[in-house]
This record gives structure tokens, sequence and C-alpha cells, in this order.
């Protein structure tokens, strides 16, 4: 492992760290097509590296290979992160015009995801009619239909499988009543954010991104962007905004939401939590403020925008915040903290987050050991992917970080 700091020095020594994948274990071959710790995941790794020039796609394609080197699953139990919506993402990544090597592949599992799209669609709807709560495997980016429907915006944004995950989305919005636990927003779920089942009845509302509300508000808010809409479209993301704004708290280092809140939470009208927990992309108000500040981009919203902006400036300039960061990884960790900056900074009003990157650039840089972990989300490849954005000051060439629906 190289000493050097540099963030293109770094991310040489990573995709080095990461030269030769290692197959799935014997009995989990779909681990391979898992985009959180497979081999797809650290594909995208090389795939941005040979786009870039920094790397070549005689690296890329041992990865691409050991991830589609057993039959891909199509099964409801599959999304973004997992199975054909996973190897899709990866391939599609892959995919150039100059270079349309895999294009065949891809249009093969084109077809099996918007067919997954369907199939799950009618599955949340059938839960809907008969009053049941959601769960995040439901609706959630890592393998639910906001995860699937963020595949689609990029492949096929004029769909039906993409107006139905809209739609559906649309429908999450929605109050419901919930048993004798009167009327809850309509993303409640029935378990424990760990996914496990709830000591008592009730279960919780999310706030984060990559399982609570803040997902589908990225979705909805980047399809407006695009103009890709539905009936209803704009009234469910102003009332998810008006859910956030709801529950936003105003601390000495400015806004911050809570991670989730229980029923007796909702009851009372505030939260239990003290204060804001860690910063990261999945929870905590980065992937929060990102949510916000695209929605009120797609509402035309200045002030709003505003208002998240100084949400995740005040957060990111924050020691005591900053503090709570053990990692490096893209999760929960500097990686993802620095890429949904990167991202927001872009797009932001005013220069002050433009001018926040560089000491993010320097955490990131100090705490990036390769590890153990070659995965995406909380392994070495999403790490250096960070690492590669700030070595070029560019956005991803093969827009891999869509994976988080924060581009």
């Amino acid at each position: 492992m190289t000493t050097a700091t540099s963030p293109a020095l770094l991310a040489d020594a990573f995709a080095a760290h990461l030269a030769t994948p290692v197959p799935p274990p014997e009995d989990q071959p779909w681990a391979a097509q898992d985009l959180a710790a497979g081999a797809a995941g650290s594909a995208l790794l090389h795939i941005e590296r040979a786009r870039t020039g920094d790397g070549t796609w005689q690296q890329a394609h041992p990865w691409i290979k050991t991830a589609v080197a057993t039959t891909v699953s199509a099964a409801d139990t599959s999304g973004l992160y997992l199975g054909a919506p996973a190897a899709a993402f990866m391939l599609d990544c892959a995919v150039t015009a100059e270079a349309p090597r895999y294009q065949d592949a891809l249009a093969t599992l084109d077809h099996h995801v918007a067919q997954l799209a369907h199939r799950r669609c009618d599955s949340a709807r059938t839960r809907m009619r008969y009053g049941r709560p959601a769960s995040f495997h439901e609706y959630d980016i890592f393998y639910g239909l906001t995860g699937i429907g963020a595949y689609l915006l990029r492949r096929s944004p004029s769909g039906t499988a993409m107006a139905r995950v809209l739609a559906y989305l649309v429908r999450l919005t929605r109050p419901i009543r919930h048993g004798d636990q009167g009327v809850l927003p309509g993303w409640w779920v029935d378990h424990q954010p760990d996914l496990t089942p709830s000591t008592v009845p009730a279960g919780h509302a999310n706030f984060g991104a990559a399982h609570g509300i803040t997902g589908p508000l990225l979705l909805l808010a980047r399809a407006l962007r695009q103009g890709v809409r539905v009936d209803g479209q704009e009234d469910a993301v102003d009332t998810i905004l008006h859910w956030l704004d709801t529950w936003r708290q105003d601390g000495p280092a400015g806004f911050w939401w809570p991670e989730h809140l229980r029923l007796g939470e909702v009851r009372a009208g505030r939260t239990a939590q003290r204060g804001p927990a860690r910063p990261s992309w999945c929870y905590g108000t980065p992937g929060i403020a990102r949510a916000g500040q695209l929605a009120a981009l797609a509402r035309r919203d200045p002030d709003r925008q505003r208002l998240y902006e100084d949400a995740l400036i005040r957060c990111l300039t924050d020691p005591d915040q900053l503090s709570k960061i053990t990692d490096a990884g893209l999760c929960h960790g500097w990686a993802g903290v620095y890429q949904t900056a990167f991202r927001a900074a872009h797009d932001a009003a005013a220069p002050a987050l433009r001018a926040a990157l560089p000491a993010l650039t320097a955490a990131l840089a100090r705490d990036a050991h390769p590890g153990r972990d070659p995965g995406l989300l909380q392994g070495a490849a999403g790490t250096a992917l960070a690492l590669t954005t700030a070595a070029h000051d560019a956005a991803p060439t093969s827009g891999w970080d869509a994976c988080l629906l924060i581009d």
C-alpha cells in the first residue's frame, strides 16, 4: 500500500489491491451478483477507471465476467443491489457508444428487469389493497422498487415499468390507517430499522436515503428533473417535503432530522433522538439534504433549496458531527459523505459547498485503507470510486453513483 495521500495515487493503490476478483463461495453463487459486497459492485471501480483512462478494459473485464459467470437471478427477491438489476446496472455503466461491449447481454437483462418491476408493483398493489404496512424490501433503494426505478430511469425512462414504479411511489406517500394505531404515513413499516420483527405492535417511519422515505424522494425528484412524470408526482414530492419540514430539528449546528420515528414519537409530535446522528449517505443529514435539494430544484423552490444546502454545509463543517464518522466507506463513511457533497456542490446556488470539498477530500484520504472487504458499499471499491471523483474533480463518467440516487 502506498503512503501517498493524493486521491489519484490512493485510487491507483486501491485498484492494484483489487486487481484479481475472488469467485463467490460455491454454495453462494449469487454473491457475485451483489452490488453491495460482490463482484458486480467491485467491477464498477475498474469500469470507471477504464472509462477515465486510469485503467484498462483488460483490468475491468475479469470482474465483469466474474459477476455474471453464473445464471443471473431475476427472482422477486432481486433488486438494484442483487441479481438481474445489479448485473444490468454494472453492464450499463460499462457500455459506451464507442465500445458497445456487453450490449446484447444488457438488452436481455433489460427485459427481465422490466418484468420484475411489473411483478413487484403487482405485489405492492395487493399489499396496499389489503391494508398491510409496507417493508423496506418493497420500496427501498437496495432491494425495493425505488432501486429498480433508479435503473429504469437510466435505461427506459418512458417505459410502462418506469411509469408503474412512479405511480406506486405516489401511492406510497398517501396516509394509511394501520389497525387501531390511527393514521400513519404510507411508508410506515411494521419491522425494526434492522429488519427484525417489532417486539411490540407498531413499527416505524424511516427517514434515511437507503431505507427511508428520502430514497423515494430522490427518485421522484430526479425523474421530474428529467421530465419523467406521472399523475400526482408533484403532490407526492410535496407530501414528503412537508413531512421533512414537520420533523426538522434546529440545533446549534443547524437543521437535522431523526433517523426514524416510532409510534409514540409520532403521537407525541416530538422525536426521542437528542441530536444529529452520524453524517452519512444512508442515514443522517447528507443523504436527506441532497434529497431535499434535488426536490427543491425539481419544484423550482429556491428558498427550500437554500435551506437544504445550508443544512448540509453546516453539517459538513461541524466538528462534533464529523467526529462520528469512523470509516472511509461509501454507505456510512467518508466516501459517501464526499460523493454526496460533491454532487450537491455542483447543483448548489452558493459556493460554500464547493469550498468544503477539499477538507472532505483530505479526511477521505486520511482514512482510506483497502482492508479485506473489496465491496462497493462498505469496502475498498466504494472508497476508491470516491477518491477517483476527487482526483478528477468531475462527475463519474460511468454514472456509477446513480445506484445511490444522488447523481
